[in-house]
């Protein structure tokens, strides 16, 4: 099948709820992907953070062929070895004390929600409910993480919302002090807002939230649907901040490429969701948890330090540029942001997407970078020329 009979089914058959690049990919290798014409792309986006380990990775296909011949899926009525072993690696190298398995980073965000709602309700009763997030913060496109998310750009047409939510401007603790009243439940953010422009909060920020949670009882959630999973150079990016969450959420690179999300509690509150309290079908997976295992047996210190080494190169090469319509790179590891000044960051990926990048865009003004963890320098320095060739012409 040809790029344009691709193009013309989706026309013709799938809702156009996307702002689809005109771009077709059919395979790929490492960071490198084709059209079904092979043209070649380097690719900085991982499928926004999904495919940590790049394409075919033979070590991973193997795991998800090994496991479907097996049983592809089992409900969770039942035991079955491969979430359990994920769920012990998980534990084992968060300090965190129980996973809950979902499909999705949104349904991960959700669930994290409830828990922090019912620990309260537990605790207190009725009336504690409310959740404080952060402007430019984005936890999902269901009603409530919609709800959640602090970006009034996505607070329309899906009325009513779900209620109980606050939402204050980051890295400013008197203000988030202010908004503290005894009808809160939990803190929730990004340690790195994503989608809200490649965005780090402040270390002594997040450590001063932490001990106000603890002061206050009212649990710390934290969003790390895209952060986690090796993307920042540690397992989980609240690692760098030295913080100990209740609860993490977590999706994206989880299984490498496979629909997967969930979260892990921590002592506080690992026992607050008992049986019939949370559930999903397709949590837990087992073919899913095959494939999440064998990420987490490849993201060794070793590949996570190289995570951080090149996400260093990536920063030095783009500020050596010295391009007058780009301020400084921001992020942590591999999930990096460029400012663009007086250009269109999504004319800019669209031109990138011509010439043979694919990269993807953040809030209002920045281009994103999430490549696979995986990605060799040969394949950064091809893409970083396409991106500089790009940025000179639109100065």
């Amino acid at each position: 099948m040809t790029s344009n009979e691709v193009k013309t089914l989706d026309a013709q058959n799938v809702m156009q709820t996307y702002a689809r690049f005109d771009v077709v990919i059919e395979r790929g290798e490492g960071a490198t992907l084709y059209s079904p014409e092979g043209r070649e792309y380097i690719d900085f986006t991982s499928g926004i953070g999904v495919n940590c380990l790049g394409y075919g990775n033979k070590r991973w296909a193997d795991a998800v062929y090994n496991q479907a011949l097996k049983m592809q899926h089992i409900s969770n009525l039942y035991y079955s070895k491969p979430y359990v072993k994920l769920a012990k690696m998980l534990t084992e190298r968060t300090g965190l004390k129980r996973v809950f398995f979902s499909n999705s980073g949104a349904e991960a965000n959700e669930g994290i929600i409830k828990l922090a709602r019912k620990y309260s309700f537990d605790k207190y009763g009725q009336g504690r409910n409310e959740v404080i997030t952060l402007r430019q913060s984005f936890h999902g496109r269901t009603i409530t993480t919609l709800a959640a998310t602090g970006q009034d750009s996505f607070h329309n047409y899906f009325f009513p919302f779900t209620e109980g939510f606050t939402h204050v401007p980051a890295n400013d603790l008197a203000v988030l002090q202010g908004a503290v009243t005894d009808r809160v439940c939990a803190v929730m953010m990004e340690l790195v807002q994503g989608e809200g422009g490649v965005l780090p909060l402040d270390s002594d920020y997040v450590k001063a939230v932490e001990k106000l949670c603890r002061e206050r009882d009212i649990l710390l959630l934290l969003d790390e649907v895209q952060t986690g999973v090796g993307r920042t150079g540690t397992l989980f990016a609240f690692e760098q901040f030295g913080i100990e969450p209740d609860a993490v959420s977590f999706a994206k690179g989880i299984a490498g490429g496979l629909p997967m999300g969930g979260f892990m509690a921590g002592a506080r509150c690992c026992d607050t969701l008992g049986a019939g309290d949370h559930a999903t079908t397709f949590g837990g997976n087992p073919v899913s948890a095959a494939a999440a295992t064998e990420v987490l047996n490849q993201l060794t210190p070793e590949l996570l330090g190289e995570v951080t080494k090149k996400g260093d190169y990536i920063r030095r090469a783009v500020s050596d540029w010295g391009l007058s319509n780009t301020d400084a790179p921001r992020g942590l590891g591999l999930m990096l942001g460029i400012p663009l000044k007086n250009a269109d960051p999504k004319a800019a990926a669209r031109t990138c997407a011509e010439q043979g990048l694919l990269i993807i865009t953040a809030g209002a003004d920045a281009l994103r970078m999430l490549p696979p963890l995986t990605i060799t320098y040969d394949e950064i320095d091809k893409g970083l020329k396409i991106l500089k060739s790009v940025l000179e012409d639109i100065q």
